[in-house]
């Protein structure tokens, strides 16, 4: 640390700083580089506090500046300690104020917010603090003859007074009050309550933008923390308001018009407001902390520093973009703290003399002020080309006039043109609900040279067009729609291929267009992770959430994860048989998430019952970990202990009741729709006596029933049974009893012959339905199931939950011919990708058989149909063997 050239370049340059080390010379004697704070503090407590604070304001202000220019002390340190002393003063402050009116109460019931570079800890060195000031009405000191809204007030103007009130030993902080919620209107303190209420109802997009470097910094912490907690929904949205984000631009844009005079690089630029300065870089960090944050909550970095760093780490920003900004940033901070420590003035601009801005230079340790700009020019330059960057559009508008639009729909290929011309012009004219507003019409202009534009690019863009029209004519609101593939190409190209392509998809965009969101997320169009990670997300983060908002948090979250995972088929960043393992890890986190917030909740009124508990067995296509984006999911219902058992809660319930109730608890978590969506459709015939019996069986009936009276079907459904609910000791009882029946703890059955006449049943009452249903048609995935199933339960081997490991270990034993695993592979990713592009099971329209062909692996169409026809020859010869009792090995 070069202390000795600090200060000297301090007595030089800064008359402020001169004086501070001729007042407090005894202040340097002694280490005090590692905690300035506590060597500033004056323990007098016989001095007035305003006293105290003033002198101790200027130590601060003394030392801070050595560390700062001797090097001592980077940008963090320097504004971390700027910003811990506010905090300080201010909480001293409201303590006083609160003291001094109401002597021995506790200093509870009064907050201050901070918010800007107070709220990030990103003080300037002569800086406003600018918090917002708020009360409990039920915990406010006050005094007999007063209400607490007028004890808030007096004790929010003392605390100010004692902070901004100059003498001869100077000030302490000044306070701008002017962020609070309608500062035109509102007295200076406000209640708790009733700025909930605004940030909720009223507030504007700037400040949400604001309160990403919200804290609670003095006061009643407790108080402040519950605040920022519940009104975290409105700075951080999940559904992204890209009009919010324009905003903010916007007011970018008003900052460097009104401040025009400091815009041009040299003598006199505004560091803060000047183009490519420090208000820039925030923003452009901000934004994109505002687009991103409400999903990733690792984005919400107070500091700018911070925020750029996450959000290169996350991909959202360029890494030279984000080192481009630092590096500015951390500079023209720097440059700004000179400023202000030649006279100890709020002041942002560059002199204009040259022999002021030669002080500032060397007061930084520079030669002279041309050296000054030399450095600041190129990242202030730097800065301005990326910030440049959020506003960035060369896009023509659409032509208003009829002919010039048909004309240049045609050029982009959309046939018949007219057609088309007529749906955009139904659009202008507001026919629609959601396009009658002044400002949809407007988003709608915004956005439609790039929505046609990747509308252009399907491969049948009129028929993408018209599935956009069906999906506006739906919609209760369009405006955040367009402003979304306004603001993110490639989510608008990602979209007319699902409308060209999904029908599915489409559909559920129409219903649920905020859906699109989650596809801008980095991780979308990637598999999802494992099930305890999605059950992790499922869950909301604030403590203490209702049942209703979990049951709905998670179904959003589903709702989202099951349309990210079809988006990836539709993209092709996936196999589609890996995002049929990703519907099942979903649709397994589902359950997790929901049936232990269904059991918790109805424990709360019924209790537990004593050395029990519910499992959850999976059949079908889930008890196999592969599923489409239409299947519904075959549950089984058990709880293990005694059924003559009762629960011990305040209404208490014998055991078989309990657990009856408690699953169709569960089972209407799972299925019923709500304003987040519906979830799954639940099949629980695959019970114990099917749909006359019980809905809930014990474990103990559950094995009788299956050693003693279950039929073949029953047996052949139980070779995919999987637990996905219960603790792992009881997953392990249910897994016993089905490995014991399945080798042969059972009745013995013809069972080629049961199977061959239950498949002959299925066929004429639920034959395939068209020429692409690759489940139900000779030949499909339900005849390789009754293959596999039959041969395992005839030999007793090969018992693997997912049926692809099945067909593998019986194709082994030479039981199955070889091939079978292959023809299972193209048969589930024609099955999970038909279900999107294709859900009548016919043909698709032309322009989606290549995405077809390349979801299933093939070249082209024609391969792809060959394909198919010879893995359904493969299986139908294999049932056909296996149903006459032959080998079929």
């Amino acid at each position: 640390m070069d202390l000795n050239s600090a200060m000297h370049r301090a007595r030089e340059h800064s008359p402020f700083l001169a004086r501070l080390l001729e007042l407090e010379a005894p202040l340097l004697d002694g280490a005090w580089e590692d905690d300035p704070l506590a060597h500033a503090r004056i323990d007098d407590p016989d001095m007035p506090v305003a006293r105290r604070l003033r002198i101790e304001r200027r130590r601060v202000a003394l030392l801070v500046a050595l560390g700062d220019l001797s090097g001592a002390y980077d940008l963090r340190r320097v504004t971390g300690l700027l910003s811990a002393f506010a905090d300080h003063a201010l909480d001293v402050a409201i303590r006083a104020a609160i003291e001094e009116r109401t002597p021995g109460a506790a200093p509870q019931g009064f907050v201050a917010i901070a918010l800007g570079k107070q709220g990030s800890r990103e003080l300037n060195y002569s800086s406003d603090v600018d918090p917002i000031l708020l009360f409990d009405r039920a915990t406010l000191p006050h005094r007999d003859r007063e209400t607490p809204d007028e004890a808030a007030i007096k004790i929010a103007r003392r605390a100010t007074e004692l902070l901004q009130t100059r003498d001869g030993d100077g000030y302490v902080l000044r306070v701008d009050l002017r962020l609070r919620p309608a500062p035109e209107a509102s007295p200076i303190a406000l209640p708790v309550g009733a700025a909930i209420s605004y940030y909720e109802s009223q507030a504007l997009p700037w400040e949400r933008a604001a309160f990403i470097r919200a804290r609670a910094a003095a006061g009643d912490l407790a108080l402040g923390r519950r605040f920022l907690v519940a009104i975290r929904p409105f700075v951080w949205r999940r559904a992204l308001d890209y009009g919010a984000v324009a905003e903010i631009r916007q007011i970018s844009g008003r900052i460097r018009d009104h401040y025009a005079q400091g815009q041009a690089f040299g003598p006199g630029y505004d560091l803060k407001r000047g183009r490519g300065g420090i208000r820039e870089a925030e923003f452009f960090a901000q934004v994109h902390q505002l687009i991103h944050g409400g999903r990733d909550r690792a984005l919400r970095a107070p500091a700018t520093l911070d925020a750029l760093a996450v959000l290169a780490e996350a991909g959202w920003i360029a890494p030279e973009q984000a080192a481009t900004l630092a590096e500015g940033y951390t500079l023209f901070r720097t440059i700004e703290h000179r400023l202000q420590m030649i006279d100890d003035r709020q002041t942002h601009s560059l002199p204009t003399s040259p022999e002021a801005l030669d002080h500032v230079a060397r007061l930084h340790g520079l030669a002279d002020g041309d050296a000054l700009l030399d450095l600041l020019r190129p990242r202030v330059e730097g800065v301005a080309a990326v910030y440049d960057t959020l506003g960035a559009s060369d896009r023509p508008a659409v032509p208003g006039d009829a002919q010039l639009l048909e004309a240049r729909l045609a050029e982009l290929g959309f046939d018949p043109a007219d057609q088309a011309a007529r749906r955009i012009a139904d659009w202008r004219s507001g026919r629609y609900p959601a396009l009658r507003s002044p400002a949809a019409r407007t988003a709608l202009e915004a956005a439609l040279p790039e929505m046609l534009s990747s509308l252009a690019s399907a491969s049948d863009p009129y028929q993408a067009l018209i599935r956009l029209d069906g999906m506006l004519g739906r919609l209760p609101s369009a405006i955040n729609l367009f402003r979304l593939l306004e603001a993110q190409p490639a989510l608008a190209k990602l979209l007319s291929a699902i409308l060209c392509h999904a029908p599915t998809l489409a559909e559920t965009l129409a219903r649920r267009a905020t859906l699109l969101d989650g596809l801008i997320d980095a991780s979308a169009l990637e598999p999802v992770g494992e099930v305890a990670e999605l059950a992790a997300g499922m869950v909301p983060r604030e403590a203490g959430a209702s049942y209703e908002a979990v049951l709905d948090h998670a179904r959003a979250i589903v709702g989202e994860k099951r349309f990210a995972l079809g988006a990836q088929i539709i993209a092709g960043t996936s196999d589609p048989m890996t995002v049929a393992a990703g519907y099942a890890r979903v649709a397994e986190a589902a359950i997790e998430t929901l049936v232990a917030a269904t059991v918790a909740e109805f424990a709360a009124q019924h209790g537990r019952v004593p050395d029990s508990e519910l499992v959850i067995v999976a059949l079908g296509r889930l008890g196999g970990g592969l599923l489409t984006h239409a299947s519904d999911l075959d549950l089984v219902y058990l709880f293990t202990g005694d059924y003559r058992a009762e629960s011990d809660g305040p209404k208490p319930l014998g055991a078989v009741l309990y657990y009856n109730r408690l699953a169709q608890r569960v089972t209407a978590a799972l299925s019923v729709a709500t304003a987040s969506g519906p979830l799954y459709e639940i099949d629980t015939r695959l019970r114990p006596s099917g749909a006359q019996g019980p809905l809930v069986v014990s474990l103990e009936g559950f094995a009788r029933y299956q050693r003693e009276s279950a039929w073949t079907w029953e047996h052949m459904a139980l070779t995919r049974a999987r637990p996905v609910f219960g603790s792992a000791g009881a997953r392990e009882q249910v897994a016993g009893i089905v490995r014991a029946v399945l080798e042969g703890d059972r009745p013995e059955r013809d069972i080629v012959a049961e199977a061959r006449e239950m498949r002959a049943e299925m066929a004429r009452h639920k034959p395939g339905s068209g020429p692409l249903d690759v489940k139900l048609a000779p030949g499909g995935l339900v005849d390789l199931e009754f293959a596999v199933h039959v041969v395992q339960l005839v030999h007793r081997t090969g018992f693997h939950a997912d049926l692809p490991g099945a067909t593998a270990a019986l194709e082994a034993a030479g039981l199955l011919p070889h091939g079978l695993v292959e023809a299972h592979t193209l048969l589930t990713r024609a099955l999970v990708t038909f279900r999107l592009v294709a859900p009548d099971a016919q043909l698709p329209p032309p322009a989606s058989r290549a995405l077809v062909a390349r979801a299933l692996g093939q070249a082209d169409w024609e391969s792809a149909v060959a394909s198919l026809d010879a893995a359904r020859q493969r299986v139908a010869a294999a049932w056909a063997a296996v149903s006459n009792g032959k080998d079929a090995g």
